[in-house]
Parts: structure tokens; sequence; C-alpha cells
């Protein structure tokens, strides 16, 4: 439970229709298995303890008393036992007979939430025998005490605030308005569903899809235990199909027609963070009508089973990444498309290197041409060698524009730069940051100017992963008129790279695109050794792959250090050890607060997906902002 995670499970047992003594002894098996393997929050299926098929049979006063009596038993099962259950059976109140969700925990029974919508139709004729739950909460007496009963109930976990549990009974979740909308904007974090939903050709994928959606609307994680085999197939089939989702991600579905208990992670703080951020999930006016019960767990070290993607920005099948990497390229030129209409623009600039992002910005620029109508030789690719330029690099940057069919100019610039040297006193031989940024800065001013001449617009190539790192020359490679990379990070540009090359039907092109994808990334600001590229980005400043994971979880979620090298180290297990790990997740921290000032000028570009750092949209973050309660966090790591 700690830093967020509580496992659940969801649990189909094997029943006997009408068999109370049976179902109850498999309910505290299943109490038992499911405690073992560390789940806290623990649902069973609907009406379970009788079996949801009885039909008339829950006329009959003996089934409700015994299935009364069971529960009695099942809460005293649970003295002693650390977790929070739901079960479903019959129960009388008021003469009136109710499909309730009983949630206990420790020996106490905490409360029923009833059914509200009862299926008349198809196989289920429900309002035959049960009465729709009431329309607000009431308390009805349980033993010697009083206990909730009807809708608007929260259990409240007290060692872990924001773990805020309700529940809905099956057909609630199917009906227009389900129960945990208003149960969500009252504050839970977690809906757990006790449902005996019948199987039906085709059904499986809407039923999943139902529960998938509800999650994503409400913004919270959802467990759903349905009843499988053991229930009566005189007219139907039950498939004990459970799933387990968290905020539109299905994390874990059961096998059909197997009873089978499911476990995942439930990342209650990530939903908390998600809420944060949506200014659309509002509060119920009406909260105050809900019910709070506190319950009581042991806080302790959720082991995970959940996996974490080590390149999340990057779809993890083929099929996906591709349909992604072509709506990316589109955005990318559709903003670019606009912005040379609305400007007028004769031409388009572009400072070419032969590396990843200059690459992938001019295929972009290409593109929206395309789209324009316009011919790519209105394209001008200036490629502009210096003291670190190496022949890979710049043969690559010449053989990509010539197959683009866009003009190349070459502008060398060393002379340029020594006149600036000398005019500052800065010797040659001193390769240091003023060595290296008086290049980039030179490099600007040639395209600033080669787009006044042509009538066009300087396209910047900086990625988001460089402008989170700092990783750019201040009104250098920082500066454009408009960027088209700066919401892709740097794991995603080699992706985008990789399909055009995939997809291109040009051979050579293909070629040189796959050696840029085979070239070490790098700036090239320092002189190159035997030939070869001297100065490699990541062993500076660390890997990107790392450093894009980390970006992804501090601005999608606002994970704090801590859980984010637990996460790291999860996803990363068979890659780095935890002392590099550890190393660069420090130096993300530091060079992130630290250049924020880069990015609180940037220029537009289009933004592509969830997490940006442009300072007009997702991260509106103070220059001078200190970040040492981020950094003594990750001092506390051993």
């Amino acid at each position: 439970m700690k830093q967020g995670f509580v496992k659940v499970a969801a649990v189909t047992p094997n029943v006997r229709v009408a068999d109370v003594e049976y179902n109850k002894n498999e309910i505290f098996r299943l109490i038992d298995e499911t405690i073992s393997n560390g789940a806290k929050v623990i649902v069973f299926p609907e009406l379970c303890v009788t079996g949801y098929t009885c039909g008339d049979l829950f006329a009959q006063s003996i089934l409700v008393k015994e299935a009364e009596c069971a529960l009695d038993e099942i809460v005293a099962y649970t003295e002693g036992k650390d977790a929070l259950i739901a079960v479903g059976l019959p129960y009388s109140v008021h003469g009136k007979l109710y499909n309730v969700a009983a949630v206990m925990c420790d020996g106490e029974l905490l409360g029923m939430i009833t059914k509200m919508f009862l299926p008349n139709y198809g196989e289920a004729y429900e309002m035959r025998q049960f009465e729709p739950g009431p329309k607000s909460p009431e308390w009805i007496p349980y033993g010697e005490d009083e206990i909730p009963f009807g809708p608007q109930l929260l259990f409240s976990c007290d060692e872990m605030p924001n773990l805020v549990v309700s529940a809905e009974v099956c057909e609630d979740v199917w009906a227009p308005m389900p129960p945990s909308v208003r149960a969500a904007q009252a504050g839970a974090t977690l809906i757990l569903n006790c449902s005996a939903s019948a199987e039906a050709v085709g059904k499986d994928d809407y039923r999943m899809k139902l529960i998938e959606g509800q999650s994503a609307r409400i913004i919270s994680g959802y467990v759903y235990a349905n009843a499988g085999e053991g229930e009566s197939t005189t007219d139907v089939v039950y498939g004990g199909h459970n799933i387990i989702a968290e905020n539109g991600v299905v994390l874990k579905e059961s096998t059909r027609f197997v009873n089978e208990t499911i476990y995942s992670e439930i990342d209650v703080d990530r939903i908390i963070g998600e809420r944060r951020k949506n200014t659309t999930f509002q509060v119920d006016e009406e909260a105050q009508n809900f019910i709070e019960i506190p319950f009581s767990l042991c806080v302790e070290e959720t082991k995970l089973t959940r996996t974490f993607e080590p390149m999340p920005f990057v779809p993890s099948s083929d099929t996906e990444r591709e349909k992604r990497c072509e709506e990316i390229l589109m955005i990318q030129a559709m903003g670019l498309k606009k912005r040379l209409e609305h400007a007028h623009c004769k031409s388009a600039v572009i400072g070419i290197s032969g590396g990843l992002d200059s690459t992938l910005a001019l295929l972009v620029i290409a593109k929206a041409f395309d789209m324009l109508g316009v011919e790519r030789d209105k394209i001008t690719c200036v490629t502009m060698p210096c003291f670190g330029t190496t022949d890979r690099t710049y043969q690559n940057a010449c053989k990509m524009t010539q197959k683009l069919g866009a003009t190349l100019k070459e502008v060398n610039i060393k002379e340029a730069v020594r006149t600036h040297f000398r005019d500052i006193g800065q010797p040659e031989e001193k390769h240091d940051v003023t060595f290296e940024n008086a290049q980039a800065r030179e490099r600007t001013q040639v395209l600033m100017d080669i787009a006044n001449m042509t009538s066009g617009m300087v396209i910047g190539t900086g990625d988001m992963s460089e402008l989170a790192l700092g990783w750019a020359t201040y009104n250098g490679d920082h500066m454009s008129m408009y960027g088209v990379n700066g919401s892709i990070p740097k794991t995603l540009v080699r992706h985008l790279v990789r399909y055009y090359a995939d997809t291109c039907k040009d051979e050579e092109l293909c070629a040189v695109l796959l050696d840029v994808l085979d070239t070490p990334v790098s700036p090239e600001l320092l002189p190159p050794k035997d030939g070869e590229i001297a100065q490699k980005t990541e062993d500076l400043v660390g890997p990107y792959e790392l450093h894009d994971f980390y970006l992804y979880y501090i601005l999608r979620f606002g994970y704090e250090p801590s859980k984010i090298y637990r996460l790291a180290k999860e996803a990363f297990a068979d890659v780095y050890d935890k002392e590099t790990i550890l190393k660069w997740l420090k130096t993300f921290y530091r060079r992130f607060f630290m250049q924020q000032f880069k990015r609180s000028c940037l220029p537009d570009g289009p933004k592509v997906g969830s997490v940006g750092v442009s300072p007009r949209g997702d991260l509106r973050m103070p220059s001078d902002a200190c970040a040492n309660l981020w950094l003594k966090d990750l001092e506390t790591i051993e």
C-alpha cells in the first residue's frame, strides 16, 4: 500500500445453486487464498452466497435466512484478516428482499450497498424477486448495532486517505447513470462491482469496453467480479469474466469459462493526480448525502505485478505504433501547414545536421508542403559544417535533402565563429561552453537571415527531451519561428523516423534514414576523434530512454521522485542497475528545475500527446523554482 498502490482481487468462486453451506466454505477458502497473495481489497460476485440463479427460490424464507446466517459467519471469519471484502447476497429489510453487496473488514460489517437497477429482460427477471435499493442511504439494525444500507456509501481507509471505496451491483454499471458516477464525484477512487453477467456471443468485448470506459469516465479504479461455473445453466451460461481496470486501461482480465481469481494493483495516487488536473471532474454538490465509513488496513510494501512500459511514449504493439506514428506526423504537419499559410511564407528554412531531430523536422516539412501543394524545392536545407562536423552526418544531410527534393545550401561557419572568438577574446583551443554555444548561435543567426532572404520561416528541430533537460543553447538551437518537435520526446523521435523509413518506397532514402537512426546522438560541437563523433549526448546527460520515462511520470501524474525511482527499477530491471537509475534521476531533477528559463520562452509548436512543456499550455512553471524538496526525497533512498 506504500506509494499509492493497493492490491485488489476479483474472485469467481465455485458455487452450488442454493447450497449456502458449500458456498460459504468456498468463500472462506478464497478469502484465505487472496489474502495470502497480498490482496487488500477482495470482490466476490453478485449473490454468490446463494448462487445468482436461484430464481423463485429467493421467495423461500429458509434460503434467505440461511444466507443471512452465512453472512454473520463470513463477517466473523474476516476478524484479524487485513482486507476490505465485498460479498453478494440476498438480504431482507422491512419485509422486502434486496440484492446487496455486503462490505466488511476485520470482523465488522461496514455496510450494505444495494442494487439500484434491476434487470427485467432476457434471462434476468430480478424485479420478480427483489426490490430496487432506496434512493438515499438509511441505517438498519444489524445485531446490536446499526449499519448503513443503500446507495451512497463510501468506505475510507484511515491509513491511506486516497483509498476511498464504493460499490455497485452488476446491472448498475449498464445504466445510463451508474451509481459509481456520483460515488466518484463524492470522492470514491475505487469502485467494486459484484456481478452476475451471463455470456452471449460478443458480450465479453462489450463488457470489457464498458468497464474500461466507466473507469475512464469517472477517473477511478474498477474491480469487476463476475459469476462463473456452478451457476445454473437452465437458460444461460456464466463465464466468470473478471476485469480490473484503472482510468481507461484494463490491468487484468480473466480467462472466460474458467473460475479464476485475478489480481492487480490500483494506483490511487495516480487517480488523485489525474482528477486534480481534470477541471471537468467536479465534486458532487450533494456529496454530503453520502455516508462515509472508516476502515483500517496495515500499510505494507505492495509487490507489484502490473508492468510499466520502459518507453511510455511509444505504443508497445506494432499495429498501434504505426497508427500512432502516422497520427503524430499528421498533427505536426497540420500545425506547420497552418502557420506557413497564415504567415504567407514562400519557403521553409531548416538547419539540417544529419541527426535524428533535424531529420524528423525535415520529413514533417516535406509532408506539410505536399499538403499545401507547394513544390519541395522551396524547402531550404542549410548545412553548416564547423569544428565538430563528421563526414557521416554531413553526407547523410546532403543525401536526405536531395532525395526529398529540397534545396541544399551550405554555409561553412568556421571563419565566422573564429572571427567572433577574436572579437570576444575566446581562445579557439579552449573547448568550453563558450566554444560550443558560439557555434550554435552562429547557426541560428544564419538560418534566421536566410529565412529573411527567402521570405521564409525557420523551423525548429529541438525535441521535448532536450527541452526538459535544457540540452539546448539559449537563443541558439533553442530558438526558431515554429518548432515542430517541441512535444516529441527523443524515444518517440526515433520511432517516427523508423516508421518513415519502413514505409518509404525510395530505397536510397530509406538507407539514409536507417543510417541516421544508427548514428550516436550528438550536437557535434567538439572536434571529431579519428573522424568519429567525439561528443555523445547520452554519455553526458544520461540515457534518453531513462529521461523520457522520468519525464512522463513527473509531468503526466506528478509522482514523487522515490515512486518514479521504484517504477524505473521495475521497468528497466534487465537494463540498468539501481545506482545508474538513481544517478540519472537526480541529474534529471537538477537540470529540469535549472533549465526552466529556456522553456519559458519557447517558440510556438503543436502539442501531440498528453505530456508537454509549453509555457502556454502544459507546464506553467516558475523559472526560479527550487528543486531541494524533490532531491531531498531521493536522498532517503538506500
